[in-house]
């Protein structure tokens, strides 16, 4: 049996390391590891709860109103006050914005060359590709044998150079590379559009976060940025983007996934990279003031089955590192976890150590059992839950290309997912844009809840962001915190093995799965970035001699 070794795995937020055994060119086991320390939590000990947000935004460059509006709703839930009506709103606005522009990213630029051999859309004929993309889409994004052509020759160019840029080094000519020329050459072109498109979303999130990268204007008990919500024109702005967004998703993004899925479909029949058949969602984009609707309804489905969902009861939310650089042994509650490192290295060949501590991730369990978080949690605990408009979207596509329900339960489901979402929550966005004018109209202008900071508390924010189920706890003594624990989506999904032994959802995902080609291992890269891995949540250097966090200064 031979060990391989995928480090880096590029094209993600951090630094991620898989390793697999192989044998007969199938995976036979499996083992991820996030390869540096994620180690905010301990920063924000000792200060003022209000200012946590502004610093655990900072676990990611590109998850950052999510970790500021979860640690938001820490606070608020600590402190029992709740936001106005219009701060729910602008929230939802902020958060959909980035779901937008998020997952066109994914599948362009982090994911979508798993799928498409660039190489390949050389040898297209741009009219053919003309014919094709006019049967997944009446009017095709950006459509003529003219712009393709211009693709090909840009393409071209790159390839003679003998410098492929953004596309080197990678592995063209792949068996399990599936799409005809005409294929590639279309998600192609749609990869060098989003690289514009992308950027309107950011624009979007600016015109009430503030700016972006990192927003500004959250704050415990609401959000700052009322003139903005009163002022025509900056909704105006808003709603603009939203449309040239929304409209390359519905003539884009969803027919390349669906002319993807045409030739992939047996891979996702196959169920290739399942994954541990649990799936966790917290509940996303509140529709109500007072908590009970959700656009994702929260809830649990156990070993796939859509007939039954579990409630979700987060006090069944364990950690434990058993296989992850840290001391403890129990499983804890996020209310009692440490993060305290206990770095003791590789094994002596140079590999993970699977028998065990090999990663900087912990362990995540909810009653016990690992689960997957992100679009495909999402839509399986929607559809389990019968709701109406996550069923009706799911069933839709589901008969638009052929295919039954199982199909869901693969690499290829968890990428489908992800685009369905997108159209899910940029349908509703322009809503809670009329919701937002309606009320201001009524009298209704407030955006903020005076609070002020509790003697002692504990609370907990629960969100919903692109790559999955967020939380952030937060206890409190003498007004400032005294421990802060945050379990990101991919804590959930990276997961090492827990105390019985049980893979995380990469690695149990990529057990099974055939390698067309040993040495080029495009197999595991699929199935890994169709989980959208996001390692870079707040990493810092530590001294494995010493495990001390390294300080640096500036002169």
């Amino acid at each position: 049996m031979a060990r391989i070794i995928v480090d880096p795995i590029t094209r993600i937020e951090g630094h991620l390391r898989i390793e697999v055994e192989v044998e007969n060119n199938t995976i036979r086991d499996a083992w991820s590891s996030i390869t540096l320390w994620r180690g905010i939590e301990t920063i924000v000990k000792g200060r003022d709860p209000r200012d946590a947000g502004l610093m655990v935004q900072r676990f990611c460059g590109v998850c950052t109103f999510a970790h500021y509006e979860a640690s938001i709703l820490a606070c608020e839930d600590a402190f029992k006050i709740k936001a106005p009506r219009n701060a729910r709103i602008i929230r939802n606005l902020i958060q959909g914005s980035q779901y937008l522009y998020d997952h066109i990213m994914h599948f362009y630029h982090l994911h979508g060359l798993d799928w498409v051999d660039i190489v390949s859309a050389l040898k297209a004929d741009p009219n053919r590709a003309v014919e094709m993309a006019k049967a997944y889409s009446p009017n095709p994004y950006n459509c003529s044998a003219t712009h393709y052509k211009a693709v090909q020759d840009r393409l071209g160019k790159f390839a003679k150079s003998g410098r492929l840029g953004p596309f080197a080094n990678g592995y063209w000519g792949n068996p399990s590379f599936k799409l005809p020329p005409e294929a590639n050459l279309i998600i192609a072109s749609h990869y060098l559009d989003a690289l514009q498109v992308s950027k309107i979303g950011a624009q979007m999130m600016a015109i009430f976060g503030g700016k972006n990268p990192h927003p500004q204007t959250l704050i415990v008990g609401g959000v700052t940025s009322i003139m903005d919500a009163a002022d025509a024109s900056r909704l105006g702005e808003y709603l603009y983007r939203l449309k040239e967004l929304n409209n390359f998703v519905e003539t884009a993004y969803i027919p390349d996934v669906l002319l993807a899925a045409t030739y992939y479909k047996e891979e996702g029949l196959q169920g290739v990279g399942g994954g541990v058949k649990n799936y966790l969602c917290y509940g996303g984009f509140p529709l109500d003031d007072d908590g009970g609707e959700y656009l994702f309804p929260a809830g649990v489905v156990k070993n796939r089955n859509l007939a039954g969902i579990v409630k979700l009861d987060d006090t069944k939310i364990t950690e434990e590192v058993t296989h992850a650089w840290y001391k403890g042994k129990e499983p804890l509650h996020p209310y009692k976890g440490t993060t305290d490192p206990d770095y003791t290295g590789f094994g002596s060949d140079g590999h993970l150590n699977g028998n065990g501590k090999y990663s900087w991730c912990k362990a995540p369990r909810y009653d016990g059992a690992p689960m997957e978080v992100g679009p495909l949690a999402r839509l399986i605990v929607g559809y389990a839950q019968g709701h109406k408009k996550i069923k009706d979207l799911v069933d839709g596509t589901l008969k638009a290309t052929g295919l039954p329900a199982t199909v869901l339960f693969s690499t290829l489901g968890r990428t489908a997912a992800r685009a369905i979402e997108t159209k899910y929550v940029g349908d509703h966005i322009e809503g809670w844009v009329n919701e937002l004018i309606t009320n201001i109209k009524a009298g209704d202008a407030k955006t903020w809840t005076k609070c002020d900071v509790p003697e002692k508390g504990e609370g907990r924010g629960l969100t919903e962001p692109p790559r999955g189920a967020l939380g952030h706890w937060i206890r409190i003594e003498n007004k400032v915190v005294s421990n802060y624990q945050a379990v990101v989506p991919s804590t959930w999904n990276c997961s090492p093995r827990d105390n019985a032994g049980r893979r995380g959802p990469y690695e149990e995902s990529l057990v099974g799965t055939r390698l067309a080609k040993v040495d080029q291992p495009l197999e595991i890269l699929r199935t890994i970035h169709s989980f959208d891995p996001c390692m870079a949540c707040a990493v810092h250097i530590i001294d494995p001699k010493t495990n001390e966090v390294k300080k640096f200064k500036v002169a």
